[in-house]
């Protein structure tokens, strides 16, 4: 295909703004015009001219090297392959419409044997809204990443083009969410300081009246208070990107994937605390819980049961109790899967929230699929559960609402998962109780099956881990008295010396003591008796 090398003169007639081109008296000099290079495309499918053009080379050279790397870009297709050909003539349209730099030639050779856009011009926010379209999730999973995606990864990286994206502009990323953090820090401390000022002014009086006018003027102009970024979500991001990228990669569209080299601060998990009663006593001084996870002593759960004994979902308090299931498991458990005659019960679904909506759901993993083995107890609290249930539902009648699930609603209907936790968070403030969350409750099990020496591989199928790594980082708190056992035991298992000897001087010393007071003994006797003479 034709193309070519030429000198242009940019020069224009003053009176008539046309450029002079051969016409302009300084062409000939030296330094005086550009050089510019025209390369024939392949036609276009309906049979129309097409070119690649650029211009503004200050030598013939570079203008030739430019005209031989669209040739040799030209070359990659083959004259067997029509697509092929057009493919790499509308990126070279594109490259020269839009004034984009010359591809490399090994890389876009890579990308045409691939099937991938020969222009790189994809951006992040394009490649996240093609991979969440293509996730095949349950609907809350798509509403994380989705919030992801729209709050965080859009707005700090969605214009970069894919190929282009590197670890540093990560690090930008989540130095802005930082820095995001303390701006809403000081705004949330702003707007509270300004309430807590309002909430000091007098009704009474105009000049009153005017201050607390002016300043609720004040606050409705503040941002609203809002939540920060903390380490958690950050890690949420960060995994978002990461899987995404991943995916990306599987399709050849990149090589390297920047989210999983950037580096941001880990997540510390909070460690599950016992209430015992020195926590317990300084709770009450000042209401504060030693850590965001508690559990509750075996006494102490025992209080709350007896205290709950006559609510309509006791069964559900139990069941989780002692047996540890998740709120959304609980929630689904139906009675097809729930064998009393065989005292067990298999987890094969949960009730989640999306935002306050609720949707039935398989288990998250392959291990939460799984047999629960049940105690007498814990068979007759869900019998009597049942014989209450069918009483209910004799008499809802025709509105009964048949979901055939283990804990309802009175009508039958789905229990909300979000109004359970209200529930159990009310009854435990009445109960009087030291504060936990419903989900403590299932720590609350774990903890007691290890207290009980359970081994550690059924305690953790029983919770529905996949690994007893798991069970032993989360529940590392045991009960005090367990604590104590163990230490004694430990400490018996090595015989010193020093204790030998640590004994013998303590014989030694109480029989010193026993013939100082057998002494005294005897001459107090022996004074009471001269006394009496």
């Amino acid at each position: 295909m034709k193309g070519s090398t030429y000198r242009r003169c940019s020069c224009r007639d003053p009176k008539t703004g046309k450029e002079l081109g051969t016409s302009c008296p300084k062409r000939n000099s030296r330094n005086h015009c550009t050089y510019s290079i025209r390369q024939e495309l392949p036609f276009r499918e309906d049979g129309s001219r097409r070119s690649f053009a650029r211009g503004g080379y200050t030598n013939v050279k570079a203008a030739q090297a430019d005209l031989d790397h669209v040739r040799a870009l030209l070359g990659l297709a083959k004259a067997d392959d029509p697509e092929g050909i057009q493919l790499v003539a509308e990126m070279l349209a594109e490259v020269s419409g839009e004034k984009l730099p010359l591809p490399d030639v090994e890389e876009t050779r890579r990308r045409l044997k691939a099937g991938q856009d020969l222009v790189g011009s994809l951006t992040v926010a394009e490649w996240l809204d093609r991979w969440l379209a293509g996730k095949r999730i349950r609907k809350s999973g798509i509403s994380r990443y989705e919030t992801d995606i729209r709050v965080h990864l859009k707005p700090h990286i969605g214009h970069r083009r894919l190929d282009r994206l590197r670890v540093s502009h990560l690090s930008e990323m989540f130095t802005a969410i930082a820095d995001g953090n303390a701006e809403v820090l000081e705004q949330n401390a702003q707007r509270r300081a300004a309430v807590e000022e309002l909430a000091t002014i007098p009704w009474k009086g105009a000049e009153n009246r005017a201050r607390r006018k002016a300043l609720k003027e004040a606050i409705d102009a503040m941002p609203a208070f809002r939540r920060v970024t903390g380490p958690a979500t950050r890690q949420h991001v960060k995994a978002t990107l990461r899987a995404s990228l991943n995916d990306a990669i599987g399709q050849q569209i990149i090589t390297f994937n920047p989210a999983a080299h950037v580096e941001i601060d880990p997540v510390r998990k909070p460690k599950a605390l016992v209430w015992t009663d020195e926590r317990v006593a300084k709770w009450e001084q000042t209401g504060e819980k030693p850590s965001p996870v508690m559990v509750w002593t075996p006494e102490q759960t025992g209080a709350f049961l007896d205290f709950v004994a006559g609510d309509r979902l006791y069964a559900m308090w139990h069941l989780i109790a002692f047996r540890g299931l998740r709120r959304g498991e609980a929630c689904g458990q139906p009675w097809s899967e729930t064998n009393l005659d065989r005292h067990s019960l298999t987890v094969t679904g949960q009730l989640v929230q999306d935002g306050w909506e609720v949707e039935a759901s398989e288990p998250k993993t392959d291990s939460g699929f799984r047999v629960v083995a049940l105690d007498d107890d814990t068979v007759g609290v869900l019998e009597r559960h049942r014989k209450q249930q069918e009483a209910d539902r004799l008499e809802w009648g025709s509105a009964w609402v048949n979901t055939g699930l283990v804990f309802t609603q009175e009508d039958g209907s789905w229990l909300h998962p979000g109004k359970v936790t209200d529930l159990f968070e009310r009854l435990v403030a009445a109960s009087g109780l030291p504060p936990i969350r419903l989900h403590d409750l299932r720590h609350g099990a774990a903890t007691l099956m290890l207290a009980a020496d359970i081994d550690i591989k059924i305690v953790s199928d029983t919770l529905g881990h996949s690994d007893t790594r798991i069970t032993r980082d989360i529940y590392q708190s045991v009960l005090p008295h367990v604590g104590k056992s163990a230490a004694e035991a430990t400490a018996k298992l090595v015989p010193l010396q020093r204790k030998a000897e640590q004994a013998r001087k303590a014989a030694k010393v109480a029989k010193k003591a026993e013939k100082a007071k057998a002494k005294q003994k005897k001459k107090a006797k022996a004074k009471k008796a001269a006394k009496k003479d």
